[in-house]
């Protein structure tokens, strides 16, 4: 193909995997940090400052989302509940892709009866629902934001090893891996040399994903009780606080709910969109 030819697909190639989903998911999730950035140096008030001559006042009445039962400015709890929602989960992902990439990659190295072994300890720890996980967990450490990052993180683990091992896997059945051995290249030298590199992309795109879930799991566990401790700011006891005030002040569960929706699919958005960036097949496109 000439170089003219060229010039002409590269923008339109470009621009077709610059998608307005990878757009929308930054713009969102983008939101979500800097939300949480901004609140290490500001809010609105403080969130643990108690009002109860203005509780339950409407939005716009006083504030912005209005407050709570004890008279707490809505939208400085959710700022503040942006820091432990996305630290929790990012915490929790990052250790489960560290030890889930490990396995999988190892699985997918030795082979055999190793292979076996690793994969099916995922499969009993996939078997335990992160809600049980830190129930049990609670039960020996007590409730907070170690029992819940923890909790996910173990989850994590079978997640990313399936992922890394069924794409390392491909990679190992490569040309290029057999010319490695061929040039005396170890097991542990091919897979940082030339696996790792391979499926980093893959890796990447399941992160955005399950950071989504990890969101949602952690609203869930503190939701129950078993997050962070009071007064510890979170979306999912925003939630928990808001059940018994549904009929009185329904923004209460509506702003958390709508705010752990939108950071949800900002993440899946982006998760999609960096897989239609990251994937070589999709280029050129139709």
């Amino acid at each position: 193909m000439s170089a003219a030819a060229l010039a002409k697909i590269a923008p339109k190639a470009a621009a077709r995997r610059l998608s307005p989903r990878l757009v929308a998911g930054s713009a969102i999730v983008g939101l979500l940090i800097a939300m949480a950035l901004v609140s290490l140096v500001w809010t609105p008030a403080s969130p643990t400052r108690m009002m109860i001559a203005q509780k339950l006042k409407a939005p716009l009445d006083v504030g912005l989302l209005g407050t709570d039962q004890f008279g707490r400015d809505v939208l400085s709890i959710l700022m503040v509940g942006a820091q432990n929602s996305l630290s929790v989960a990012a915490l929790a992902v990052a250790l489960g892709t560290i030890g889930g990439t490990l396995v999988g990659v190892s699985a997918a190295a030795c082979r055999g009866r190793v292979e076996d072994l690793l994969m099916r300890a995922c499969d009993v720890i996939f078997a335990f629902p992160p809600i049980v996980s830190a129930m049990m967990l609670g039960a020996l450490l007590g409730p907070g934001r170690l029992t819940a990052i923890a909790a996910i993180a173990v989850f994590m683990v079978p997640v990313f090893a399936r992922v890394t091992r069924s794409t390392a896997l491909q990679i190992w059945s490569r040309d290029y891996i057999l010319a490695a051995r061929g040039a005396g290249k170890g097991t542990i030298g091919i897979t940082f040399a030339h696996v790792l590199p391979n499926i980093a992309s893959q890796i990447i795109v399941q992160v955005t994903i399950q950071l989504g879930l990890a969101i949602l799991t952690e609203a869930g566990l503190s939701f129950l009780g078993l997050g962070a401790p009071p007064p510890t700011p979170s979306w999912g006891r925003m939630l928990a606080d808001a059940q018994v005030q549904m009929v009185a002040a329904p923004w209460l569960a509506i702003v958390p709910g709508t705010t752990i929706a939108l950071a949800v699919l900002g993440l899946n958005l982006l998760g999609d969109g960096l897989r239609d960036l990251l994937d070589p097949r999709r280029t050129l496109g139709k």
